[in-house]
């Protein structure tokens, strides 16, 4: 991998255009491209995501929504999915799936792992058990470098 990723660009959940690379800069990025739509992104790769915010306190998870036709969300669509009706990390909206298409996304979800310095380190797809290891095993590696 070692692509080295100039922008991406989300909105936030009030339509304000955000450049993810710019908004957490110099931080370990975990990324999350999900779907509500998708059973495995909801009922997984969430939790997963969530999971991995608490045992990597020094990385920041990042969830991305990517909209296709007659699968867009909204701020109140992104939150239903959470008992709390809050938000365990910070979730955009990825509008026309750009930045899944950017990744180059096998399907949803799709987790990318990058640098502080901005690198793409790990890009995996998947939310079951070997997609998993696969994130932790990585996550331990990057974040002991």
């Amino acid at each position: 991998m070692n692509d080295s990723v100039g922008s991406i660009k989300v909105l936030d959940l009030e339509g304000n255009a955000v450049d993810l690379m710019r908004a957490y800069k110099d931080k370990i990025l975990v990324l999350i491209i999900y779907n509500n739509a998708c059973l495995g992104c909801t009922g997984r790769a969430i939790p997963l995501a969530y999971e991995l915010q608490q045992t990597f306190p020094s990385i920041q998870v990042v969830g991305i929504h990517s909209n296709f036709p007659g699968r867009e969300a909204t701020e109140e669509s992104i939150k239903a999915i959470f008992r709390s009706g809050e938000l365990p990390f910070p979730i955009y909206i990825d509008p026309n799936h750009q930045v899944y298409d950017q990744f180059k996304s096998e399907g949803t979800p799709q987790w990318l792992l990058l640098t502080a310095d901005g690198t793409l380190f790990r890009s995996i797809f998947g939310s079951q058990a070997n997609a998993k290891n696969r994130l932790y095993y990585a996550l331990e590696s990057l974040v002991e470098n």
